[in-house]
């Protein structure tokens, strides 16, 4: 008998092109090398990406060095740290980066030095002089930057940055560590994925509508009357395919429910055998066929979320300024194949952010009485913004001298209390109070294990931003050590 499956690449695709691939260059074979691990979640592709962004740190403080660290390592193309403050005994003993004999120099320049030795494929530069400095002087600095990172900036820097930033279409991931908690948040305008990397994915066979040779193919094999060598062989998509026509001619139907697939199962497990007689066993390919009922027996459909993208009006009238990604959804409402997106196309995920970090969050945000969790992480979110506010006004984070934990508690408090009202928010419970003094208690001061807690995180949304893979959290992130509990928020 011949062999049912002979030729059968080029009976399917005909215009397929098999050729082998060019050989690497030495050189890029050492870079895959380097980056072995991180290229299985990312790519050749992702990685280019990667190599080519130019990241720019506000402030190298414990948080921010480890997010830096957590970039510099995997490749990033280059980064520039902008930081006008001199070290002192306080960063030494937070931040593990900082040496004894380097008090009283840049930390910027120090820091930049000690993160260049991780990778010598990484470029750095470094400004001395503060956030605030450059942005009043040099308006167009941060739009070349592919992402830009704050941390532990006051409000009165944070509010015209974050401003900037929005106009420009720049992320911004700004986070802060102080004592035994933390957050990180995204200000993203349109972040576009291709490659969401989903947890569970059904695979697309196109069984229920297969294109024409793929059809001729598989209506060509009767696999009840192959012999018990050539039915081992069968791959277990021809043995679906074939019972899910005869389920549908039985039953004039195509199966949906837990019932109806139980039905076909059991089908395919009654399959009469041929000449040989039956096998003692199941065989393995049978097995499978059955194991792919509930995840590959499924109409194919274009997927809601990607529906909506598609119908998208930037996706309906495209213009010379449009971005590449919303070019191939155009691409593909026209059925022209591209061939990464198309791989991923059920996949597709746009993010919008709602608002800039500076205006409040639209309707109280996650802070709606209906979704406030008092004993949450989440509840320091308002006392650490009201900490920004209050290291802008009083040019020093709360209770930094033992003398003025009390006094700047009360200060927090009102502005707690101001900022809720800003954010037209109304909470039945309020903030706990002793939420508010355990930030003041902390003085400002930044624990390097929270922090490098909190710099992995950061690092790895900054490296989905980057690299338009996985998708991004949506859009804050709070961590709290004591309870050694976190959680994401929308805002």
């Amino acid at each position: 008998m011949r062999p049912i499956y002979s030729n059968w690449k080029s009976r399917l695709f005909p215009k397929s092109d098999m050729s082998s691939p060019a050989p690497k260059s030495p050189e890029q074979n050492d870079k895959s090398k380097k980056y072995d691990r991180q290229l299985r979640l990312w790519g050749d592709h992702g990685q280019k990406l990667l190599g080519n962004a130019k990241v720019c740190l506000i402030n190298a403080t414990a948080l921010g060095t480890e997010v830096l660290k957590s970039l510099v390592l995997p490749g990033i193309g280059s980064f520039t740290i902008v930081d006008g403050e001199k070290i002192t005994e306080e960063d030494i003993g937070s931040n593990f980066f900082l040496e004894n004999d380097s008090v009283g120099l840049s930390r910027a320049q120090v820091a930049t030095q000690c993160l260049l030795e991780l990778n010598p494929d990484v470029r750095g530069d470094y400004i001395d002089e503060s956030a605030e400095h450059t942005l009043t002087n040099t308006q167009d600095f941060f739009k070349n930057f592919t992402v830009v990172i704050a941390t532990a900036l006051s409000e009165k820097v944070l509010i015209p940055l974050s401003k900037h930033l929005w106009e420009c279409n720049v992320p911004l991931v700004v986070c802060r560590s102080i004592g035994f908690i933390g957050y990180i948040q995204l200000q993203v305008k349109e972040h576009t994925v291709i490659e969401t990397h989903p947890d569970n994915q059904n695979p697309d066979l196109r069984l229920d509508c297969p294109w024409p040779a793929l059809e001729e193919f598989l209506d060509s094999i009767n696999v009840e009357a192959l012999d018990t060598k050539t039915r081992s062989h069968t791959p277990a998509v021809v043995i679906l395919h074939y019972f899910l026509k005869k389920y549908q001619e039985k039953y004039q139907s195509f199966p949906k429910t837990r019932q109806e697939k139980d039905a076909l199962k059991n089908m395919i497990r009654a399959c009469p055998v041929g000449p040989d007689g039956p096998p003692s066993v199941l065989e393995e390919n049978f097995e499978e066929a059955i194991h792919l009922v509930n995840t590959c027996i499924c109409k194919t459909t274009v997927p809601t979320h990607v529906r909506e993208i598609l119908d998208d009006k930037r996706c309906v009238t495209p213009t010379q300024n449009t971005a590449p990604f919303w070019v191939m959804c155009a691409a593909l409402r026209e059925h022209v194949e591209v061939r990464l997106f198309c791989k991923h196309s059920s996949e597709l995920y746009v993010s919008r952010g709602n608002h800039c970090i500076a205006d409040p969050p639209p309707s109280g945000g996650a802070f709606r009485m209906d979704q406030y969790d008092p004993d949450g992480p989440a509840a320091y979110y308002p006392v650490l913004r009201a900490l920004e506010r209050f290291a802008g006004e009083c040019d020093a984070p709360p209770g930094r001298r033992d003398e003025r934990i009390e006094p700047d508690a009360a200060e927090m408090k009102t502005a707690v209390a101001r900022l809720l009202t800003e954010w037209n928010v109304h909470l039945q419970q309020g903030v706990a109070d002793e939420r508010v003094h355990e930030v003041c208690r902390y003085g400002g001061a930044e624990l390097h294990s929270v922090s490098a807690t909190l710099g992995g995180c950061a690092a790895h949304e900054v490296i989905k931003l980057i690299t338009h893979q996985y998708k991004p959290m949506n859009n804050a992130f709070f961590y709290d050590a004591i309870t050694c509990s976190s959680t994401t928020l929308c805002l």
